[in-house]
């Protein structure tokens, strides 16, 4: 994959996944636009990772089945009609109704993400995992700063207007600037209820992928909580600020977009699981930094930048870590692996941002704090007995465990068995 390549699939990303999360920064401004409550108004953002986690069931599989041009062309198309349409909602019912939507088809990212696997080698493959989510995360960090900015000055309206004519923007220049190489399908193509299916079985046949959907969707659930009533903090009593106010403090999450390719690197050289470990860690220490920063002032405001930079760099570098597991697992259903292990992350997203609206009315910014500690504890529980469990197998026994190749082929596999002396010997003459 060359840089040219590589820089138009991570703008890709940067546009696909900044449609999700811009929501965020002008839920107050929707609330007044439509005459609704602040908390019905966040509804938007629930709304949208919920269709989100939809379209990664339904539509990501088609990865493995449709050229991945004709693909991204299409659900970019699609959103961009969609986010005008939303745009130009009269109610909120309407907007609820086209949020699902958006979210339904704006998937480029998951479509992109084990596209790009299958065009490197494995040991390049964490690292260029880093580079797309950095470009996925400065797309989620600019589009809360670019809503928010706009949103203030212009209503909510606008934001979603700009980011339709922004995706079908990108849709043509995709249909004209993406090579053909990247328009990757098998020769045997599946049909498309057996690719609906095939997620549900890798989850049952997988550990792996089960334990990196679990870590997924309790980090991210706690990520979106926060997230989620952040706004309703800053422009509630305790700081009384604007929309462009949470949006330039999401913008401090930039430093992510550093972070995440050394992550990858790091996952290249020692594994998943380290970088795992400490994300989990890094993302349990956020929930005490943010809890601190409720009471307001500028040294709350302060303690909350930091423990939103904190949050936002654990959850990037564990995803790397998972991303980077799953798709080690078999090179032919990458996209199908993808599918189940998105899904699994999104919809701990959409229960998180719900849980934390929730724990927002019920407990406040204490109670949000307080949900994401415990979503990550239990990851971290499951990942330190996973740990446990890898360490008290005799070294013997570990010698003797079947390896699973990276890329799941049956050549690779029988280039492993006979590493480990697993091929019979000849009897001597």
């Amino acid at each position: 994959m060359n840089r040219r390549l590589l820089l138009l699939l991570t703008v890709t990303c940067a546009v696909g996944v900044g449609t999700i999360y811009f929501p965020q920064a002008i839920t107050p401004l929707i609330a007044s636009g439509l005459d609704t409550s602040e908390s019905s108004a966040a509804l938007a953002v629930t709304f949208t990772q919920i269709g989100y986690s939809i379209g990664i069931f339904l539509i990501v599989p088609l990865g493995d089945r449709i050229p991945n041009r004709r693909l991204l062309t299409t659900l970019l198309g699609l959103t961009g009609v969609e986010l005008l349409a939303a745009g130009c909602a009269p109610s909120l019912p309407v907007l609820l109704a086209a949020s699902v939507a958006v979210g339904t088809t704006t998937v480029a990212a998951q479509v992109v993400s084990p596209m790009a696997a299958g065009l490197v080698p494995a040991d390049r493959r964490g690292a260029v995992m880093g580079t797309l989510l950095s470009g996925a995360t400065g797309g989620m960090l600019l589009a809360r700063t670019f809503s928010g900015t706009l949103g203030e000055y212009l209503g909510w309206r606008a934001p979603y207007l700009a980011a339709g004519v922004l995706t079908l923007a990108l849709a043509a220049v995709l249909t004209r600037a993406l090579p053909d190489v990247t328009a990757v399908a098998p020769a045997v193509r599946p049909s498309y209820g057996s690719l609906l299916v095939e997620p549900l079985r890798l989850l049952r046949d997988e550990p792996e992928l089960r334990r990196s959907g679990f870590y997924q969707a309790m980090v991210f659930g706690g990520f979106c909580a926060v997230w989620t009533c952040l706004p309703l903090l800053l422009t509630g009593p305790a700081y009384g600020f604007g929309a462009q106010t949470v949006g330039l403090i999401a913008l401090v999450g930039a430093a992510t977009m550093v972070c995440t390719p050394i992550a990858g690197r790091v996952v290249d050289r020692r594994g998943a699981d380290p970088v795992n470990l400490a994300g989990l860690l890094g993302a349990l220490a956020a929930a005490a930094i943010l809890a601190a920063g409720g009471g307001g002032g500028a040294a709350g405001l302060a303690v909350l930048v930091a423990g939103t930079l904190l949050l936002d760099v654990s959850m990037q570098s564990g995803m790397i870590a998972n991303k980077t597991r799953v798709y080690e697992l078999r090179a032919d259903a990458r996209s199908r692996l993808n599918t189940a292990y998105m899904t699994f992350g999104y919809l701990g997203g959409s229960v998180g941002s719900w849980l934390g609206l929730r724990a927002h009315a019920l407990a406040g910014w204490a109670g949000v704090c307080t949900l994401l500690a415990l979503l990550c504890t239990l990851a971290l529980t499951r990942h330190l007995v996973e740990a446990r469990r890898r360490r008290t197998v005799p070294p013997t026994v570990r010698d003797h465990l079947p390896e699973r190749p990276r890329d799941g082929g049956p050549k690779q596999l029988e280039q492993h068995d006979g590493q480990r002396g697993g091929r019979k010997r000849e009897p001597a003459p």
